[in-house]
């Protein structure tokens, strides 16, 4: 063998072969794949930890509200104490004083009770509430004025978190909200089995209130309804007709291209600057009445119809050009291509789409808050022009109240917002897996 040959031998044999290099780049590229895939399983465990912290948070908080304590009273309805001369005159009925009534049966009940400190204390264990729940009942049994009855009233917000433990009383007087003698009357009511807790049905059938205990949502619902209403029959026509127009029969040009672009960006837009539209030209320019859910809707229509356009596109853009080809082959015109052949088979991700944004537009706040939605609503609104609020806004005003008791109702509010939102999410998914096609 020549010198040159050795050499060149000598040289290639001192070289790392290719296949180690291969396998050693390898071993280090899987080893960086198992870190990264560690880092995901990381991100997605401390992410349901949150996500668990934040429900277990809002639940633990939050379960109580849909239980009430309330306090049994015998109560006595002379026509003397209730200031009735006629007690077949509705009017009178109505005006009576059965806050008075109410009481003369707690002054029955702890006739040591003397001063007027005291009888302050005492009477703020009973909520105002029973003064119309007793007037509520006089006036459909009119028959029972005279008579002596024994009714279950709500207790007052104190008393309420007492029975739930969320006021400690082993501390100092002055570190907690109830007194001592308010402690002892409280102990002589549970031993003589006159307070119980039921199912706090007033907290979905009453509007807002003053008091926690009397507070419902009953109201926001129904705004939040008659807005969604109102969105719905605004947002839906004119997104899927904007989609078929963009999609099926505008021309491409720079206009058109310009109207996209500007659809994609209001998508992106923050949702306040809608309130600030809706307020500048709903109300200030046409006049229309503040707080009302047809201001809502339009509001929240103008938010919501981006999203409906681009996912009602997408629902277009996925039918396959085959069907519209068959359609015009066999002499439908462009309009009878859309509506009976197109149409149809886009309408499911047009739905979802439609549903993902009406989800959106129920945990809305910040567009509502500009337009007067976050006034305070007792009366529960009856048509889309009368005052309301939503949900969201409901839970933010009660989230500003300095009562404890309005705690549970914000996160119970809460819970049934995220029951409201899960639940349209979950129709989405199923409408998508329902009518969803393979081609």
């Amino acid at each position: 063998m020549s010198k040159k040959a050795s050499s060149y031998d000598d040289f290639f044999a001192s070289r790392p072969r290719t296949i180690d290099l291969v396998k050693k780049g390898l071993a280090k590229r899987r080893a960086r794949e198992k870190r990264f895939q560690l880092y995901g399983k990381l991100a997605i465990i401390l992410g349901l930890i949150f996500l668990l912290t934040l429900f277990t948070s809002i639940v633990g908080n939050g379960y109580t509200a849909f239980m009430q304590t309330y306090v049994k009273l015998d109560i006595s309805l002379d026509v003397d104490a209730l200031a009735i001369d006629d007690p077949d005159n509705i009017q009178q009925l109505s005006t009576a004083n059965y806050g008075g009534a109410v009481k003369a049966a707690l002054r029955t009940m702890f006739p040591e009770v003397k001063s007027r400190s005291d009888k302050r204390a005492l009477y703020s264990l009973i909520s105002t509430g029973a003064t119309y729940q007793l007037r509520d009942r006089v006036i459909r049994q009119p028959e029972l004025i005279g008579q002596s009855i024994t009714v279950w009233v709500p207790a007052a917000d104190d008393l309420d978190m007492l029975m739930k433990g969320k006021i400690d009383r082993d501390v100092v007087q002055a570190d907690r909200r109830m007194k001592d003698n308010q402690l002892v009357w409280v102990d002589k009511l549970i031993s003589e089995e006159r307070i119980k807790k039921r199912f706090n049905t007033g907290f979905f059938t009453s509007g807002d209130s003053r008091d926690p205990e009397l507070a419902g949502i009953r109201g926001a619902v129904m705004g939040s309804l008659l807005t969604l209403i109102v969105t719905l029959a605004l947002s839906f026509p004119i997104g899927v007709a904007a989609a078929v127009y963009l999609e099926e029969f505008a021309p491409q040009n720079k206009l058109t291209d310009v109207i996209e672009v500007n659809i994609n960006n209001l998508a992106a837009v923050p949702s306040i600057v809608f309130g600030l539209l809706g307020l500048a030209v709903f109300i200030n320019f046409f006049g229309m009445p503040r707080s009302a859910p047809v201001v809502g809707g339009l509001v929240l229509t103008l938010m919501t119809l981006p999203t409906i356009i681009i996912a009602s596109r997408a629902a277009l853009k996925s039918v396959p050009p085959s069907i519209r080809e068959a359609a015009l082959g066999i002499g439908a015109s462009p309009m009878q291509t859309i509506i009976y052949h197109v149409l149809p088979l886009a309408m499911p991700g047009m739905l979802t789409g439609t549903i993902i944004g009406m989800a959106q537009a129920l945990g809305e706040s910040a567009p509502l808050l500009m337009i007067g939605m976050v006034a305070f609503i007792v009366d529960v609104p009856g048509n889309i022009f009368d005052p309301a609020t939503v949900l969201p806004v409901q839970i933010y005003l009660w989230a500003d109240s300095p009562e404890r008791a309005f705690v549970e109702r914000t996160s119970a509010a809460i819970m049934i917002l995220l029951a409201f939102l899960i639940t349209m999410n979950a129709l989405a998914v199923i409408l998508r897996k329902r009518f969803e096609r393979r081609w």
